[in-house]
């Protein structure tokens, strides 16, 4: 049986990339709205309870809309947008996130496909609270740069028009609100949300992200061998995981895997860990396209998941 998709929001970065990703599967329909149609409720709506999956690419507001617009109970939805991530009934669309997720994902009706800066912290810490090398009150700092891409049309067409003049490296979120706080905290398992500065960086897409740790705050002070060991073990226990570890390198002080670029058209997230045991210092550093694990990608592995099909249908590892 052919599953009927009907993207919500096509014509953004997110449901480009996902319509991109789908075009030469032979057992989807991706059902389209007619461009002079898209603001027209009447055939949203007819849309939607048409589609057997619904991917919604859309504003907070716009995405309950759609939700709201679906009348029959058939309809299944994965979310891109923020308004449901931390919602009840709503299953959270990183299938690495813990052993069982894939199979919440898998018998959900509503997944909310997870924000591109949350996965590199909960991949990051989740595993490290759930081995009880970090305490859940730990008092977390997360940093990253991210492609202009991860900001949407607007700010890709203010980057694209500045050129050269563009900005190179602009931190924003200063007033340490960011609306993805929430989801950081809630399944990374943290008793308090991270301190969390994001930045911006004169590259389309890609991002790269880094969790700095003082371990002697933990009450086993853990090493690099340590955290490097139990990240390793969690996602060798998940099946289809496209979280992996790098090899761990005592000493290692620089290099090029960290290019927030260096995973860009796949669906890839790569830990690494580097540490200093004699200072009790080490950064967990998580690599990923922004637009592919971080957004596209992840709708992609959610969507395989919910149909059943091979979870690297249509996803460059």
């Amino acid at each position: 049986m052919v599953a009927k998709i009907f993207i919500d929001g096509e014509a953004g970065t997110t449901g480009l990339q996902i319509r991109e990703r789908l075009a030469s599967r032979r057992d989807l329909e991706v059902i389209s709205i007619a461009h002079d149609k898209r603001k027209d409720i009447e055939e949203r709506k007819r849309l939607l309870n048409a589609a057997d999956v619904a991917i919604l690419c859309l504003p907070d507001d716009a995405a309950r809309e759609s939700v709201r617009l679906i009348e029959n109970d058939t309809t299944r939805v994965i979310d891109a947008s923020t308004a449901h991530r931390v919602a009840e009934g709503w299953a959270y669309g990183f299938a690495e996130m813990a052993p069982d997720q894939a199979d919440e994902i898998a018998k959900a009706r509503y997944v909310a496909n997870p924000g591109c800066w949350p996965q590199g912290l909960i991949a990051a810490a989740r595993p490290l609270i759930e081995a009880r090398l970090l305490p859940t009150d730990f008092p977390l700092s997360y940093h990253g740069v991210s492609g202009y891409s991860g900001g949407g049309r607007q700010m890709i067409e203010d980057y694209e028009a500045q050129g050269d003049k563009a900005s190179r490296y602009m931190p924003y979120a200063l007033t340490f609100q960011h609306k993805h706080l929430p989801e950081m905290a809630h399944y990374a398992k943290l008793g308090r949300a991270p301190l969390f500065e994001p930045v911006v960086g004169n590259f389309a897409q890609g991002m790269s992200t880094s969790l700095p740790i003082h371990t002697d705050m933990s009450a086993d002070i853990p090493t690099g061998k340590d955290l490097h060991a139990a990240l390793s073990d969690y996602y060798a226990a998940i099946p289809d995981s496209f979280v992996q570890v790098a090899p761990y390198e005592p000493g290692l002080g620089k290099t090029a895997a960290l290019d927030p670029q260096a995973h860009n058209g796949t669906n890839t997230l790569t830990l690494h860990v580097f540490a200093n045991d004699e200072l009790n210092q080490a950064v967990i550093s998580a690599v990923y396209d922004n637009l592919g694990k971080g957004a596209s990608g992840a709708a992609v592995q959610n969507l395989n998941i919910m149909l059943g099909v091979g979870a690297r249908e249509s996803l460059a590892a």
